[in-house]
């Protein structure tokens, strides 16, 4: 283990160590949302302090074993040379189970998501895979136990959606989700297709983090439009009987945000903020990434929307993820939710890239 690293761990348990005082302290219990992030940090440190504390014992042993090759009895140094070989083996899987465990976090990982789609290129057919990646969307979601909630939509001539956002609130939707944003792009025969020609549409999608504080994120009042209008989607009785649907925009960076989800426009209006304070700092953010892209660009984890991610070949039940090289003869079962298959090789991919960073930084 080099001397970074150990030293990262070393400062790590000093602040195991100085929670867990804190955590006993009449004050900090009195304290309850400082309690409650102490308690949270504490949770994160734990699995690393008890992979920490096995490593050092696994040092022990080996340092006892290495101290017996020098015996002069040779079966007490045949068993210290087994005994070596084994603590050597285990040490350097909790090594590497320590450095990903010591891989920075995502703060938003553990966020709920406002899930975006726009058809693109293809006209009809591009809104009708808008639908069909919603609906995959929404089935994940439900598979986890999550909820999906639509708060606007815009439908095709033909069906689908030109545009569609929905809300999906779920632990760890974030985490599970955040590599989808780019360009999905289709391949398949339309249902007006009289020639069976295969044609190539394509979609946006776009994954943001549900912020808890939009206070957060500074807009100016003075900068916005509201606008309210009757809503056109499905809700029975009160659909066209009040304006509350609410269509916000941002001047200074043209920002739309709308949402017609629920029958009050008070509530609608508080939606419509947190998805506009959500599309600002995504901004803000993607224009961070695009500086660091300039010294280095990661592979998955750089979240250009305008960038083909992912391809969908319908005539040959394939899904292709550009980023990674991977390709699933699995389409059917992926376009009905079952994504884990595409969304934990990109997270593998992504962690093992930050470890690279982690290991290439200097000591």
């Amino acid at each position: 283990m080099n001397e970074g690293m150990r030293q990262r761990l070393i400062e790590a348990g000093e602040r195991f160590e100085e929670i867990e005082r804190l955590l006993a302290s009449p004050e900090v219990i009195a304290d309850h949302p400082r309690f409650q992030r102490l308690s949270r940090e504490y949770g994160e440190l734990e699995p690393v302090m008890q992979v920490w504390r096995k490593f050092r014992e696994l040092e022990t042993a080996g340092a006892e074993a290495r101290e017996l090759l020098t015996s002069s009895d040779a079966d007490v140094r045949d068993l210290a040379r087994d005994e070596l070989d084994a603590v050597e083996q285990a040490g350097t899987d909790l090594e590497m189970r320590l450095q990903r465990l010591l891989l920075p976090r995502d703060p938003n990982d553990e966020r709920n998501i406002f899930l975006e789609v726009r058809a693109g290129t293809g006209g009809q057919e591009a809104a009708l895979f808008a639908g069909d990646l919603l609906r995959m969307y929404v089935r994940y979601a439900e598979g986890r136990g999550w909820r999906a909630e639509i708060m606007s939509s815009h439908e095709g001539e033909a069906g689908g959606f030109r545009e569609v956002v929905a809300r999906i609130i779920g632990q760890g939707a974030y985490s599970r989700l955040k590599f989808e944003s780019g360009v999905h792009r289709v391949q398949r025969v339309p249902t007006t297709e009289s020639q069976g020609r295969i044609h190539t549409s394509a979609c946006t999608v776009a994954i943001l983090p549900e912020i808890d504080d939009i206070e957060a994120v500074h807009i100016n009042t003075a900068d916005l439009r509201v606008d309210t209008f009757r809503s056109s989607g499905a809700g029975g009785q009160h659909v066209n009987t009040t304006d509350s649907a609410v269509r916000i925009t941002h001047l200074p960076t043209g920002i739309v945000v709308e949402c017609q989800d629920e029958r009050s426009q008070h509530k609608n209006r508080a939606r419509a903020m947190s998805l506009l304070s959500a599309r600002v700092l995504e901004g803000q953010l993607e224009q961070q990434r695009s500086e660091r892209a300039a010294e280095r660009k990661l592979q998955v984890g750089s979240g250009d929307r305008s960038e083909r991610i992912r391809t969908y070949n319908f005539p040959q039940g394939r899904v292709t993820d550009h980023r990674i090289g991977l390709t699933l003869y699995d389409l059917d079962r992926i376009m009905e939710g079952e994504l884990d298959a595409v969304i934990e090789p990109l997270i593998e991919t992504h962690q093992a890239e930050l470890l690279a960073e982690l290991t290439a930084q200097p000591h």
